[in-house]
């Protein structure tokens, strides 16, 4: 459901990854009609962003698949200020994979990252409040307003009927009465979540059973689930039932927005805040109970039905941890004084709080029509679900899959959806209160108390002398006493509420295609576009109040699938090859794949082969600061780790950087390879103060709290040949010449705190070098039986003179070189070293950045390096696996000689998997 979209304590997950109970029913077959057996395959699950491609293959059949997508909201409207802030924006990567283990047990596993960047909102609030303060920049031509900034508390001029009254932001001059509210933004830190799951699945001849589960891991949220679910084939397998049952726990640990805290209201979840390291910690713990039931129906050749109802029970922490209620309190005295002038309310935040607990109900159906005149497929959809939170949902959606010839499908689809508002929903609150008062006795005396012992009270006589509870004079001199005052009274406000977006009435309109492209050899493309709108006025049965909240999103995508089986079992001439080949497949991959860690090492022989593969670098850092080769104490680094102007305050303690690469490979003769290499990045560093660093300099970035900082996204994109320049029995030397594809962002910033900007984000942070480079290599590879060997040299140049944000990353140049040893038939172990020398930045930042420790210099990057790196490697040589190849290498370094002042190395680990044919 899209109200619900926040299932974890993510800042902001915008859109849904629709996990449907139902499987696609490639299990019901007819041996009369093959066009009913392609249709039902595909027949049930649309695609989406996370979703299987739209012609799928049969889910049994053994494959892989690996998609990209990127969705991207457009701005949200803030009416009197320019919105400068970077919209919500993610990156995700999905790997899949289907295996039979025998005939009837099946194994599928998913893993999904995803990187979360941008504005978000956190609460909504009256215009009149200019909640989105205005930041000011001084420009030749005088001072301009060019973006906003969040200030939730603040006062507000009513009428004598609680309309607010718009005043100018700057000028403070009354403009007149305001009724409009709008989304007060937050620049949300990015954030990266990991998620993986499992089936393990048996087959009967009319029946399967399928045990599933998952983990999902973000800095802030942790969840755990598993699952049980069958199937149930009778009348001739034109009928199926379906049934199952599922558990999810999640615990939330909410690093509260430190932009926000000091103006938010959360005594209501006082014991359940944790204070460490100078951030607040919000816990909850929450559970979800699922059920599924299912019955899908052949109808005829051409047609099948399918109808399934779910149910889930929730309870625990509901809340989204990032989001605040505005609450407009209003002294009663003022609104019965027989006066006209306007009131002042006093604005507050208050962190939302929601019920906890949810019963939710979903009935859908499905009904997909072949088409015999247009060879095409017609999927229709409905779904209406209902909660006990009073969110009543309505979607409706469409597909048509029309073959074009050629292996080509075109899927044009629509989608329309519809909510009710929650009935705790509104966008802001008036409360008739004070939000604080002085605290008075039953004498009606003010109350006094000492701030060193807050439960010792006292009060004043009439000349004003401090008296304690007997009434005995106190000498004040010895006393830090104030004022006692009382807050709010909670239980005047609803025991529910929330201004959440998601929660309102609307309603959204979407559109788009998928492309997809199947070769021969069991190899699918497909590319996917869809173009939403989200808008108050499109909720069924009228408008949904919530106009300020309309806004735009795409989701685009490209998905590559390997179906195995094609591959190895579609000719004879291919089982042929799994045993009459045996020899010089298992040559061919023990004697010439090189150290996972090492790319360029491996060629394919032959004109027509192909390789697809996945590469996972991760490498960290932490320990000691070095200044050379030697640790930095923390005042050495203080006086001389930036530069003789500026004082470094802060260090890295860790980080963590975790690269995700295809390999596309292609050999269109037998001496010439070419590869395409996309990547995926994501990294996170955490920051300590430096002892004896400078006092903070006003309305300079300071870093506060363990929130720490993380990027994410795409990386450069590497185009590389290979070109082999010698080769006979038991040695081969070959030259790369590639290129690097500036892909990745040079310009991420850090969010802003307190109103301060910090401007572009540390160089180590950045995802790219932001110029293209030139990627040389030399590789000499050799074997004789059980032994093998080689070296290699490879380097990087810039090609430009600096990036769009003013600087250029150092030429580096590399050497290894490797010996391995073949275990047994499948099994090989190598030994490498490797001496790395990277140069030191040329130039600067061209635009702000906040200097606050030796990661912000750019004569703090690069040095040598030395390291010995361990390995085994994996080549399946027969069956209907052989091709596959996987390998496992973990880097030690042994020597770091940096430039200035850099975190120590601790390690890195790299694992790659390959199918080759």
């Amino acid at each position: 459901m899209e109200s619900d979209s926040l299932k974890s304590g993510g800042r902001d997950r915008c859109f849904i990854v629709s996990h449907q109970s139902c499987e696609p029913a490639s299990h019901i077959t007819s041996s009369k009609n093959t066009t009913l057996q392609a249709l039902t395959s595909a027949a049930l699950v649309l695609p989406g962003l996370l979703l299987p491609p739209a012609q799928a293959a049969d889910v049994g059949a053994d494959s892989f698949s690996f998609q990209y997508s990127r969705f991207q909201e457009g701005k949200r409207k803030l009416f009197t200020v320019p919105n400068s802030a970077k919209p919500i924006e993610a990156e995700v990567i999905h790997a899949s994979g289907n295996l039979s283990l025998t005939d009837r047990v099946k194994f599928s596993f998913n893993y999904t990252r995803d990187t979360w960047s941008g504005a978000t909102p956190v609460t909504t609030a009256p215009l009149a409040t200019n909640g989105n303060r205005p930041i000011l920049r001084n420009l030749p031509s005088g001072v301009v307003v060019a973006g906003a900034s969040p200030f939730v508390n603040t006062q507000i001029l009513l009428d004598r009927q609680l309309n607010p009254i718009r005043q100018d932001a700057l000028t403070g001059q009354i403009i007149g009465k305001d009724t409009r509210a709008v989304e007060i933004l937050s620049s949300a830190s990015p954030e990266t979540r990991n998620a993986a799951d499992f089936k393990l699945g048996y087959e009967w001849n009319e029946a399967a059973l399928d045990i599933g589960g998952g983990l999902s891991l973000e800095n802030d949220f942790e969840s755990r689930y598993g699952n049980v679910s069958g199937r149930l084939d009778f009348n001739q397998k034109l009928t199926s039932l379906k049934l199952g049952l599922g558990y999810t726990s999640s615990d939330i640990s909410a690093i509260l927005d430190h932009d926000i805290v000091p103006y938010l209201t959360r005594t209501a979840f006082a014991s359940q805040i944790e204070s460490r390291g100078g951030s607040e910690i919000l816990h909850g713990s929450r559970q979800d109970w699922t059920s599924h039931f299912g019955l899908t129906q052949i109808l005829s050749k051409h047609a099948l039905i399918d109808a399934n109802i779910d149910y889930t029970h929730s309870t625990g922490f509901m809340e989204n941890p990032y989001k605040a209620m505005t609450v407009i309190f209003v002294d009663p005295a003022s609104l019965n004084d027989n006066q006209n002038t306007p009131i002042v309310g006093d604005v507050r935040a208050l962190i939302e709080q929601r019920p906890n607990i949810r019963n939710q109900l979903a009935i859908s159906t499905k009904y997909v029509q072949y088409v015999s005149k247009f060879d095409a497929a017609l999927h229709l959809n409905y779904k209406f679900s209902y909660d006990d939170w009073g969110i009543n949902t309505n979607t409706f959606s469409a597909d048509w899959i029309q073959p074009l010839g050629r292996g080509w499908t075109l899927t044009p689809r629509v989608r329309y959806y519809s909510q009710d508002a929650a009935s705790f929903y509104q966008p802001y609150l008036f409360s008739q209160q004070s939000f604080s008062s002085r605290a008075v006795d039953q004498l009606g005396r003010q109350i006094w108390v000492d701030v060193n012992n807050p439960d010792m009270q006292f009060v004043r006589d009439g000349n004003f002398n401090l008296r304690d509870s007997n009434g005995d004079l106190v000498d004040e001199s010895l006393l830090n006493v104030q004022p006692k005052t009382d807050t709010f009274d909670a239980d005047k406000l609803p025991d529910n509420f929330s201004s959440d977006h998601r929660l309102s009435g609307f309603g959204s309109l979407s559109g788009g295609f998928a492309l997809n492209k199947t070769f021969v050899k069991g190899i699918e493309l497909e590319a996917g576009f869809e173009y939403y709108t989200r808008a108050s006025s499109l909720k069924l049965g009228g408008s949904g109040g919530t106009g300020f909240a309309d806004f735009d999103y795409y989701v685009a995508n490209a998905v590559i699938k390997i179906n195995v089986e094609q591959l190895n079992f579609s000719t004879d001439d291919n089982h042929h090859r799994s045993h009459s080949d045996h020899n010089s497949v298992s040559d061919h991959h023990h004697g010439e794949h090189g150290p996972a860690g090492l790319m360029y090492s491996h060629m394919l022989d032959k004109a027509g082969d192909f390789m697809f593969g996945y590469r996972f670098m991760y490498s960290r850092q932490a320990g000691n600061m070095l200044r050379g080769a030697h640790p930095a104490s923390d005042q050495m680094i203080v006086d001389l780790g930036c530069s003789d102007s500026t004082q470094c305050r802060f260090t890295p303690t860790y980080m963590n950087m975790n690269m995700h690469m295809l390999n596309i490979m292609y050999a269109p003769t037998d001496w010439l390879n070419v590869m395409l290499m996309p990547n995926f990045m994501d990294m996170d560093m955490d920051l300590r103060a430096l002892s004896g660093r400078p006092a903070a300099i006003p309305g300079i970035h300071e870093h506060t709290g363990i929130a720490g900082h993380a990027t994410g996204g795409v990386g450069d994109t590497v185009m590389s040949s290979l070109v082999k320049l010698y080769a006979t029995s038991g040695h081969q030397l070959h030259m790369g010449l590639g290129l690097s594809a500036p892909t990745g962002n040079v310009d991420l910033e850090l969010r802003r705190i307190f109103q301060i900007d910090g401007g572009l984000i540390h160089f180590g942070m950045q995802l790219g070098s932001g110029t293209w480079d030139f990627l040389p290599s030399l590789t000499y590879t050799g074997h004789s039986r059980r032994w093998s060997w080689g070296a290699q040299l490879n380097g990087v140049k810039r090609m430009e003179e600096q990036n769009k944000s003013g600087y250029r990353l150092g030429d580096m140049f590399q050497a290894t070189t490797w010996g391995g040893y073949r275990l047994n038939r499948w099994l090989s172990a190598s030994i490498r070293g490797i001496y790395t020398l990277q140069g030191a930045i040329k130039g600067d930042f061209n635009v702000f950045n906040a200097r606050i420790g030796p990661m912000d210099f750019p004569t703090n990057q690069g040095g040598q390096y030395w390291d010995i790196g361990l390995g085994l490697n994996v080549s399946v040589p027969s069956g209907k696996f052989v091709g596959n190849s996987l390998g496992v290498e973990w880097l030690q370094p042994l020597r770091d000689d940096v430039n200035g002042f850099q975190l120590e190395r601790k390690g890195a680990l790299a694992a790659t998997w390959g199918y080759s044919f």
